[in-house]
């Protein structure tokens, strides 16, 4: 009895541990079946890395691709990269709840605390109204994504593979994954210009980014007029990174021939924010990453690194992380002691948290590009940055060094990209063991800085 007891409190997992195995078991099946025969056109499947790199491209949500998706997988093999993006963006707690609602199970404690892990929601209450909610949002944006995305691809293809190609992209796109059926890795560099492909896009983008929390939240606006500490951040970070990021690269691409130049004025500004809004964990372009200046470039980086928003498919240190640091930096400079954001002042542990997020994800990106320079020789450093960058932010654009990587490579950017979508920090709880608060403090020490 003893034995039995001791046992099972060994096994017992917590949630950052279930989590972690949660997504590398999906992983490990996606790339599985992309190795068979029926997943390939050529009939061959494909290697055990290259599936595994596609397969946690796709359960991360990045869209970094060592072979074309378009002109590699059959069909087969694009709904298996198709289900494993859905998974990954949603979460895979949140399909299991939704197959307990489909068996009429109840959801359990422990399944409620999983779930609020996986959303990182602050509260467990309400917290499976909530995963509910998330369902319906989803295929209400994705199916109206789908739709206009569908009429529009009817102008240049047969009607069936318009409506695969809207329904394909818009999921991709909501979950901001980045993947796509165009061929020869172009993206959606054809339709640069055009309004409807680039505007929904951009919208199912921005929708997947801004998180499931402020989603709901901007839902029930109607009932409870008033928005929380948390969705009034992410919406004014989100809206001035996106802004920002059009003015900038409009100004910083103006001149530059391969790619804002040739354009019309409202393509050179459709484009600008199209890139501005990618930038942030999506994957898509419109214009060809490799020609874009080394200011742009640098720019692109800095976006990627602060990603999307909490609870949201997207990866990054987040918008909400880059915000309380600014807002401590300016509290710091003006000499005060609180981190205030609209008449709220926010707690330390919330400023200890951005911090310690921020400083991890610069040592895994640094730690990343540095291997890379090794494994990597002989490609521009500005490349390998870019693309650790990418990997960790779970964003998917590339200088064009990915299907280039060697092995080893491949090896790193798979874990920069699971690092990146479940966390440093959820990674750094289930691999270590996690003691209970100290029963004293030590005494006070200064240290000198700056």
């Amino acid at each position: 009895m003893f034995g039995g007891n001791t046992l099972r409190k060994k096994i017992t997992l917590d949630p950052p541990k279930i989590l972690v195995l949660g997504f590398a078991t999906i992983i490990l099946l996606g790339a599985i079946l992309l190795t068979t025969p029926i997943a390939t056109l050529d009939g061959k499947g494909l290697s055990f890395l290259a599936a595994l790199f596609t397969a946690t491209s796709a359960t991360c949500v990045t869209g970094l691709v060592v072979v074309d998706t378009g002109t590699t997988f059959t069909m087969f093999g694009q709904l298996v990269i198709l289900s494993l993006i859905q998974v990954g963006g949603l979460g895979f707690m949140t399909f299991s709840t939704l197959f307990a609602f489909l068996l009429g199970k109840k959801i359990s404690l422990k399944e409620r605390i999983l779930l609020q892990e996986s959303l990182n929601n602050l509260s467990m209450e309400g917290i499976v109204r909530l995963a509910k909610r998330i369902l319906i949002f989803t295929a209400i944006i994705e199916l109206s994504g789908a739709v206009l995305l569908a009429i529009r691809f009817s102008f240049d293809m047969p009607i069936k593979r318009a409506i695969y190609y809207g329904i394909f992209h818009s999921i991709s796109a909501f979950n901001n994954a980045g993947f796509d059926l165009m061929g020869e890795f172009s993206s959606l560099t054809r339709y640069v210009e055009d309004p409807i492909v680039s505007l929904t896009i951009c919208a199912l983008i921005t929708l997947g980014g801004i998180g499931f929390i402020v989603m709901n939240e901007l839902f029930e606006f109607r009932k409870v007029k008033r928005l929380s500490l948390h969705t009034k951040i992410v919406l004014m970070t989100s809206l001035i990174l996106v802004v920002g990021g059009a003015i900038l690269t409009f100004l910083l691409e103006l001149s530059n021939e391969k790619t804002l130049k040739p354009l019309s004025f409202s393509g050179k500004v459709l484009a600008s924010i199209f890139q501005s809004v990618t930038n942030r964990t999506a994957g898509f372009n419109t214009l060809n990453i490799s020609d874009l200046t080394h200011s742009t470039l640098l720019l692109t980086i800095f976006l990627m690194f602060i990603g999307a928003s909490p609870g949201s498919t997207g990866g990054g240190i987040k918008t909400t992380t880059f915000t309380t640091l600014l807002g401590a930096v300016w509290s710091q400079i003006r000499g005060k002691e609180d981190v205030i954001f609209y008449r709220q002042r926010v707690v330390y542990e919330t400023i200890y948290k951005a911090l310690t997020v921020t400083i991890s994800a610069l040592f895994l990106v640094m730690i990343i590009t540095m291997l890379l320079t090794v494994t990597e020789q002989g490609k521009d450093f500005l490349m390998i940055l870019f693309e650790a960058t990418s990997a960790f932010g779970t964003v998917g654009l590339s200088m064009g060094l990915t299907p280039e990587l060697s092995p080893i490579g491949r090896c790193l950017i798979i874990f920069t990209m699971f690092a990146g979508r479940v966390g440093p920090l959820t990674i750094a709880f289930a691999v270590t063991i996690r003691r209970n608060p100290d029963a004293f403090r030590y005494p006070k020490g200064k240290i000198m800085i700056g």
